[in-house]
């Protein structure tokens, strides 16, 4: 039996897979999807979806803003100091994996809050603290890389230009 779930298969509880008829009455132990959310119809409606989701963020999230605000900062510092483009590939990638983590974040808090009703549980609070952690470490990693490709052309520059000459 393969592992994949086709239309015609459905999961039971258990996570079997077991092909599914029609006129088949369902199953005890398989879950009822009357209320659950339909799956996206087609690719523009699950991009609907993600988009949604970065408004949600952008909107709602003031270090989402602020990790927007030094990533484009970041970019534009590398465009201005003419980086190689793997250079800016790499500060790109560092950006992109800041604010998925921070999406990320923000998800995993709101999925705790639906499910401690927002009260507070000490399991909540460690899975809280964990993925705002993880969304530090990557920070501190963007912050890394970023330092290390753009400070020592700025510090270049800073100096070609005399910049310095007004401590003298």
């Amino acid at each position: 039996m393969s592992d994949e779930i086709s239309p015609s298969n459905s999961v039971s509880v258990s996570g079997e897979v077991s092909p599914s008829n029609n006129n088949q009455t369902e199953q005890v132990g398989q879950p009822k999807r009357d209320l659950a959310w339909q799956v996206a119809s087609n690719l523009l409606v699950s991009f609907k979806y993600a988009w949604a989701g970065l408004r949600y963020g952008f909107g709602t999230q003031r270090n989402f803003r602020i990790h927007v605000a030094i990533g484009i900062l970041a970019i534009s510092l590398g465009i201005f100091l003419h980086l190689s483009p793997v250079e800016m590939s790499l500060i790109g990638i560092t950006i992109g994996l800041v604010l998925a983590m921070e999406l990320i974040n923000t998800a995993i808090e709101s999925v705790v809050d639906l499910t401690v009703k927002q009260t507070y549980h000490e399991l909540a609070k460690i899975a809280k603290d964990c993925a705002a952690g993880a969304v530090l470490v990557s920070a501190l990693a963007a912050i890394l890389v970023a330092g290390s490709l753009l400070l020592p052309p700025l510090f270049a520059l800073m100096v070609q230009s005399n910049l310095f000459s007004i401590f003298d």
